[in-house]
């Protein structure tokens, strides 16, 4: 694996004949809006034989190499040999009849800096006038075509929006140096066409993404290289390169049901386009037998000879098949949507188009259905700054747009574009703008109040999956305090109604642990859900009610800038950093912490803790008392601004990475009680996802974990000096900071969001009610259960109308009135 130059960005071009074009590339990418030691333009001469290399070696650039190829290797080889002699973190790649815009690589690189799991970028790519698309999307056919839809079209405003493809165009694209290396660079044995799509393809499937940019753009001159050599040439390599990429990429199962249409489908094209009359040697028809041979144009050999050859290296591709199988993170399934457009014929000749028809039907090519849709719905706000429903909720979507159709919903304000899904918001004082969602979905996935808000989805038919990981009302025991008793307890019992509500409703349940997943199951126990008919269908009640934690991102942070350390007054770049990761609640013990700081810093001048988040991102959520104890007290002990620190301001999430690295330790203090028993703190994951050392109080699932796997210390709450010693520790003894840090590392993979969402992906790819809301099933099983009725009277209506005004204002409560008196 080739060592690489951190923030380098290394272009290669490859150039066959072709020095003017090359040469004015060059010239564009030397006045490119980016820094002059960040770039290097490696040109490969891949065996021209003219004067082209004495011509591309005028040009007196020290950014600028020149390798000379031996021979030949075509676009796929000259690629490799240009990164083999590069030395960048990022290797670009850009035909040399095409121009960079002035950001072409900044605004690349910008994208794989918001995102650590984006393993290339796709750039769009426009004609030479900037007019017409020659690239803006990726699909590829069944029987293994890639093409670039839309192209040839006069340019859009739709097609300025990032996205998830399956390929780039080789035209101009970017990749980081370490997945390049790991893929093992382009396939050589496909020489040009489609090792672009079989790259993405791969890049795809070892769970990278492909990300599609289109502020990175490039202007094509259209395969200026293939102008001197015969149409049928071209036909050759697509043909033989298509049924290479079928049989690499696709799994057994996939390659089974479509690679013996794929080679039917590739004589048909032959035929066709000799316009050959394959009735000819029937011993019906008439002709002159002593004649032994026939006039066959090109086109149709090159047909078939792509088949023989794909025989003939079926030793090697076998090899690399098992390679690409054997490190898939991704399923065929998981891909689908980045296909696009499978069933495309691509060929307008009548007597293909009748085949293509015929071996469609009759070999069933094409995946059966439809995606299924599910909508996600979250009430917090989706932006740069996010708190820990949301980003739960964003990464749910993220997880199931791969195999369906997603839609995020939001009761909140939305200044974000989806990933892979849609983003949309609903407002609750508009509880109809939900009908729509509702109506389009097959599956909706929702968490905290939105079953109460939205008359839709209480009446739904479709399947539902409630999001039971924050366990509201126990919250409410520590959040209402400050309140008459009368009140507080009103504020709890409104919660557990919304929550025993969702539970009525609900066909699949999740909990964020274990632990959790045992107090709902009592909670659904005393509403009626665990029953003769959930119980008949499993034993374990897995399929009503999972545990999918909280998760943490699939690729390790990156630090690109410093957030804590000499950007705060008063931290230095030696200072020793504890963090709080979010916010301070009331059910939290910051005070604890303030003095245990202030106790260590007595040994330790150098100490700083810094509060994460103070101001919450949703305008609804109030500032707690808790924070106005904590800041007293640090002030009182004369720490603030000199070992205690607080952010104002909630961190965006894209950089909240940056204040976790910039810290040595991460920390988590709250009171021992009921919320603690059953609560799962999703900073902790935070903390594991940036490798840090964890300090906490025990009593919680986390606080288990961090002493059982030896991740830091877990103390008694409340106890001043024992977690002082354990910051001490974790801080101060090189030894156990380097066995917390090990352990961490180990203990993280085990909460990537894609192992943590695997009950809920496995589920949505098979929605089915829940045993006991299965008409189907209570038909063949027995009567429904009998279930509890809910409260009802005056003073059920009277809370209501308090909810309802609450949560949602007066033209909530008048719809509700108004779905009331049409009901009646």
């Amino acid at each position: 694996m080739s060592t690489s130059k951190p923030g380098l960005v290394s272009v290669i071009l490859v150039n066959f004949r072709g020095a003017d074009d090359t040469l004015t590339c060059v010239r564009e990418l030397l006045q490119s809006d980016w820094p002059h030691d960040l770039l290097e333009i490696v040109v490969v001469d891949n065996a021209s034989g003219d004067d082209s290399v004495a011509r591309l070696r005028t040009v007196d650039d020290p950014r600028v190499h020149v390798v000379e190829s031996p021979q030949n290797t075509g676009f796929a080889g000259g690629c490799n040999l240009g990164v083999s002699e590069s030395s960048g973190e990022f290797v670009a790649f850009l035909n040399n009849d095409a121009r960079p815009d002035g950001r072409w690589i900044a605004e690349a690189i910008a994208t794989f800096e918001s995102r650590p799991d984006v393993g290339a970028v796709a750039s769009k790519v426009l004609d030479w006038e900037g007019e017409r698309v020659d690239f803006v999307d990726a699909a590829v056919t069944w029987y293994g075509m890639g093409y670039k839809p839309h192209t040839g079209e006069v340019d859009r405003d739709e097609w300025s929006v990032e996205r998830d493809v399956l390929f780039g165009t080789g035209a101009a694209m970017f990749v980081r140096r370490d997945a390049f290396d790991l893929l093992g660079g382009f396939d050589e044995s496909y020489f040009m066409f489609y090792e672009d799509v079989d790259f993405g393809w791969r890049l795809n499937l070892m769970g990278y993404r492909f990300r599609f940019q289109p502020r990175s753009l490039a202007f094509h001159k259209h395969h200026a290289s293939m102008k001197t050599f015969g149409a049928y040439r071209e036909e050759y390599l697509l043909e033989r390169n298509a049924l290479a990429t079928l049989y690499k990429n696709l799994d057994d199962d996939s390659l089974a049901r479509v690679l013996p249409g794929a080679i039917l489908l590739a004589v048909r094209r032959a035929v066709a386009r000799g316009e050959l009359d394959s009735t000819a040697l029937d011993l019906r028809v008439a002709g002159d037998d002593s004649e032994l041979a026939m006039p066959v144009a090109k086109s149709t050999v090159a047909g078939l000879f792509a088949i023989d050859r794909f025989v003939e290296g079926l030793g090697d591709l076998d090899a690399k098949r098992a390679a690409v199988q054997s490190s898939r993170r991704r399923s065929d399934s998981d891909l689908l949507g980045l296909f696009g457009e499978l069933d495309e014929p691509a060929y307008p000749m009548a007597g293909y188009q009748r085949g293509y028809e015929s071996i469609v039907s009759a070999l069933r090519v094409l995946p059966t259905g439809r995606r299924n849709r599910v909508i996600v719905i979250t009430g917090d706000p989706l932006g740069e700054k996010m708190a820990g429903p949301a980003i739960r909720a964003w990464n749910i979507a993220k997880a199931l747009s791969a195999a369906s159709d997603v839609r995020l919903l939001s009761l909140g304000h939305v200044a974000i574009d989806g990933d892979g899904f849609a983003v949309a918001s609903v407002s609750h004082h508009r509880p109809s703008s939900m009908k729509e969602h509702e109506e389009w979905a097959d599956v909706i996935v929702l968490q905290g109040h939105a079953l109460a808000l939205f008359p839709a989805l209480q009446s739904t038919t479709k399947i539902v999956v409630v999001d039971l990981y924050d366990p509201m009302h126990l919250e409410q025991l520590e959040q209402g305090r400050a309140q008459s008793l009368e009140r507080w307890n009103e504020q709890i019992l409104e919660t557990t109604d919304l929550l025993n509500h969702q539970i009525g409703l609900g066909d699949y349940f999740l909990a964020a642990s274990e632990r959790q997943r045992s107090f709902w199951l009592g909670q659904l126990a005393a509403s009626g859900r665990v029953n003769a008919y959930t119980y008949s269908r499993d034993e374990d009640l897995r399929s009503l009610i999972d545990v999918v934690p909280f998760g943490i991102e699939e690729h390790d942070p990156r630090l690109t800038r410093h957030a804590i350390r000499g950007r705060i007054a008063g931290i230095g770049e030696k200072d020793k950093v504890v963090v709080w990761g979010g916010g301070i609640y009331d059910w939290f013990d910051p005070q604890t912490l303030v003095r245990a700081i202030a106790s260590l810093a007595e040994r330790h001048d150098d100490v700083r803790l810094f509060f994460l988040g103070v101001r919450h991102p949703n305008p609804d959520v109030p500032e707690m008392a808790a924070v106005a104890r904590t800041r007293q007290l640090s002030a009182e002990l004369g720490l603030t601004g000199k070992h205690v620190f607080f952010n104002e301001e909630w961190v965006d999430y894209a950089d909240r990475q940056n204040y976790l690295l910039d810290a040595d330790l991460g920390v988590s203090t709250h009171f021992q009680h009921i919320e603690t028993t059953f609560s799962f703190r999703t900073r902790i994951l935070d903390y594991l996802w940036a490798g840090l050392p964890i300090v906490t109080t025990d009593g919680d699932s986390f606080g288990e974990l961090v002493t059982a796997r030896g991740l830091g210390e877990a103390v008694r709450e409340r106890d001043v000096e024992a977690l002082a010693a354990a910051l001490e520790r974790y801080l101060y003894d090189p030894e156990a900071v380097s066995t917390a840090r090990a352990a961490v590392a180990v203990v993280r993979e085990e909460f990537r969001w894609s192992r943590t969402l695997e009950p809920l992906v496995r589920f949505v790819a098979a929605p089915r009610k829940a045993a006991d809301r299965d008409s189907v099933e209570r038909r063949t099983t027995g009567q429904a259960p009998v279930r509890r009725a809910r409260p009802t009277g005056w003073r059920r209506d009277l809370q209501r109308v308090r909810y309802y005004l609450k949560n949602g204002g007066p033209s909530v409560v008048a719809e509700k009135l108004r779905v009331r008196l049409a009901r009646r």
